[in-house]
C-alpha cells in the first residue's frame, strides 16, 4: 500500500477503506488492551495503571489524528479530481466516458466523506471505554 494518505491509497476506495480499518486496530482492541492492562482492586499494587492509561491515552490520541488526516487528505484529492472532471464536462458534454468517470469519482468522494462519520462514532466508542477505565488512574490534558 502506498504510503499513509498518498495518492495511491486514496485512488481505490477499496484499499482505502481496507488501510483504516488496519489503522483502527487500536480502537478494535481497546476493551481488551484494558482489561489485560488495568488492574482490578485485587492487583492495584503490581500496576502501574496511571501511566498505562496515559500511553493509552497517547496512543489513541495519535491513532484518531493520524486517521483523521488521512480521511481529509483524502477527500481534497478527490474534491479536486471531482472539481477537474467537472470543468472538463462543461467543454465536452457528450463525452460519455467522461461523464461515467465523474459519476464514479462523485460516488468515491460521498463514501470518503461518510468515513468522517464513521471515524466519529469509533472514536467516540473508544473514548467512552478508555474513561470508564481510566477515569481514576489519568486525568488527560483538558485539550480533548
Amino acid at each position: 500500500m502506498a504510503a499513509a494518505g498518498g495518492a495511491g491509497s486514496c485512488e481505490d476506495f477499496a484499499e482505502f477503506q481496507e488501510f483504516l480499518r488496519v489503522m483502527r486496530t487500536i480502537d478494535d482492541r481497546i476493551v481488551h488492551e484494558l482489561n489485560t492492562t488495568i488492574p482490578t482492586a485485587s492487583f492495584v499494587g503490581k500496576i502501574d495503571a496511571s501511566q498505562t492509561c496515559k500511553e493509552l491515552y497517547q496512543s489513541l490520541m495519535d491513532a484518531h489524528t493520524s486517521r483523521e488526516r488521512i480521511i481529509k487528505n483524502c477527500i481534497a484529492q478527490t474534491s479536486s479530481v471531482v472539481k477537474t472532471l467537472r470543468e472538463e464536462r462543461e467543454k465536452a458534454q457528450d463525452d460519455a466516458a467522461l461523464l461515467k468517470q465523474l459519476r464514479k469519482e462523485q460516488t468515491k468522494l460521498k463514501l470518503m466523506q461518510s468515513e468522517l462519520n464513521v471515524e466519529e462514532v469509533v472514536n467516540d466508542r473508544s473514548w467512552k471505554v478508555f474513561n470508564e477505565r481510566c477515569r481514576i488512574h489519568y486525568k488527560p490534558p483538558k485539550s480533548q
